[in-house]
């Protein structure tokens, strides 16, 4: 029988889901609405006055006047912000410096405003949503619901509370998600993440759980650390565990070991936050892509990555762009971010609604000989290996071999399995074909003898643990590279290589 929550949840996921279609109808218009919002504020900024904005510029002024930068192109003035001055990005202050680090650039504070706070929760509040909608499944907001996330403390030490943006959000669930919200606050708090997992543990294990949300390889060791503690599958200790919400990286080569520890398959909601934003959301039920959320004070521009360096003038507002292609996302908010560069790239699925899906980021390839493998083709390549063996993993990722000590170079993939493949050359076929069908460049090297098929090397347990521990980056929303151009995890990873497959 249908509980009242349930019934509430319903006729608001009913509204919501058709708000949702009817403006994604109008997303360009949307798009141009909101540009010039942030120029009439903008305007009065020190950036706004630097770069010569004006409440009313169009599109193609505000491209003129506006280069494309990363977070270092704009370091100078979030420095300014940091230092506490006022009207530098965005009118007043921020309440927020998100703490993120970066790949190049190491420590991030990227400002999040009033203006911009509530769209993150609206964003994640429309995903359930539109899951309860279009699934049907609204049972999971009866039972208890845990978010694996950064410490929701702040640091008040400087002029602007600081913290990692799943802590900040942490501080906003909304009153009537409190009761049914796990773990509790003073385990949220805990820095450790290993101690903190135990903990959640500890709080959680005897819960009705029927929602849990997080980085998929830090839910894989919570999952780990229950059926350690209690001899059951996840799905049998929680019975009413019906949904797992994730972001920030591809599910599919998780899918199979999820599916293993939790005993059942469960549904899975994507989405795409980031502290610059709440990108896209999954809107569909079982759906592969995202709808871009282009009414939430963001204002998107893309362009193909080639294009970054050497023809920015080439960005394209959303009416231009098409499906197919590959481009990196260039983002202007109400946070304060002008034309910024936010280091992913998306491909659109459909432009009548506009939808994507994320195909990697700028600075992870592999293109030691000119090859360009981004994190789409090797995700979707190991998926087809563990498909098609019983192999298990947990972790991977890619880095090239450009001096091997004998023959020819080539791609080394360091993976830490589950479950080794029954047939290791299959297995390795499985991955080496995929990569020759996917990447035409790749195809031609190992086919004209300038590289040789792809290695795997099988690592010990918990060696990418290890080197997440080094980097200071273990837990929360930090993830693993799958792939880089150079061997720097490569390298760390080599003396737990336990086997090759070649």
């Amino acid at each position: 029988m249908m509980t009242f929550k349930e019934w509430v949840a319903k006729r608001v996921a009913k509204r919501v889901f058709r708000q949702l279609q009817e403006q994604a109808i109008r997303a360009v218009d949307q798009q141009k609405t909101i540009l010039q919002k942030l120029l009439e504020k903008g305007s009065a900024t020190s950036f706004g006055k630097d770069h010569g904005l004006k409440a009313g510029d169009d599109y193609y002024s505000f491209k003129s006047k506006v280069p494309i930068r990363d977070y270092e192109g704009l370091k100078a003035y979030f420095d300014r912000v940091k230092a506490g001055e006022e009207h530098v990005l965005w009118p007043g202050k921020p309440i927020y410096l998100s703490k993120t680090s970066g790949t190049t650039s190491g420590t991030k504070y990227i400002p999040i405003t009033k203006d911009s706070m509530g769209h993150h929760i609206t964003a994640a509040r429309n995903a359930l949503l539109c899951y309860i909608e279009t699934s049907g499944n609204s049972a999971f907001v009866n039972n208890k619901m845990i978010f694996l996330q950064g410490s929701p403390e702040l640091d008040k030490s400087g002029s602007v509370p600081t913290g990692r943006l799943s802590g900040i959000v942490a501080n906003y669930v909304p009153a009537y998600l409190q009761k049914n919200r796990l773990p509790s606050y003073a385990t949220n708090c805990i820095e450790d993440w290993e101690q903190k997992v135990d903990s959640i543990v500890d709080e959680t294990w005897n819960q009705p759980m029927g929602l849990i949300s997080g980085i998929p390889s830090w839910v894989q060791m919570y999952y780990e650390r229950l059926t350690e503690r209690t001899g059951k599958k996840i799905g049998e200790l929680f019975p009413q565990f019906s949904l797992f919400v994730y972001g920030g990286v591809n599910f599919d080569p998780y899918r199979k070991r999820f599916d293993q520890l939790i005993g059942r398959s469960v549904d899975v909601v994507q989405t795409y936050p980031a502290s610059e934003g709440f990108i896209a959301f999954q809107d569909r039920h079982q759906a592969n892509d995202l709808l871009l959320n282009t009414n939430a004070g963001l204002f998107f521009e893309f362009i193909e990555p080639q294009y970054l360096d050497s023809q920015p003038d080439r960005r394209l507002m959303l009416d231009e762009v098409v499906t197919g292609v590959n481009y990196a996302i260039i983002v202007s908010s109400n946070a304060g971010l002008w034309a910024y560069s936010l280091g992913d790239t998306v491909r659109f699925t459909s432009i009548k609604p506009y939808r994507i899906v994320v195909t990697g980021r700028i600075k992870h390839f592999t293109s030691a000989f000119g090859e360009h493998v981004i994190a789409e083709e090797v995700d979707r390549a190991m998926q087809e290996a563990v498909t098609g063996t019983n192999a298990v993993v947990r972790e991977f990722t890619l880095a090239p071999q450009i001096n091997p000590e004998k023959g020819l170079p080539y791609h080394e993939w360091f993976v830490e399995f589950e479950e080794p493949p029954a047939e290791p050359e299959l297995f390795l076929q499985l991955l080496d074909q995929s990569m020759q069908r996917q990447n035409v460049y790749y195809r031609d090297l190992v086919q004209g003898s300038v590289l040789r098929p792809l290695i795997v090397s099988s690592v010990k347990a918990g060696s990418f643990t290890a080197y997440m521990k080094t980097q200071g980056k273990l837990g929360g929303q930090n993830k693993i590279p799958r792939l880089q151009n150079n061997r720097s995890i490569g390298d760390f990873l080599t003396p737990f290589v336990e086997r090759q497959f070649q």
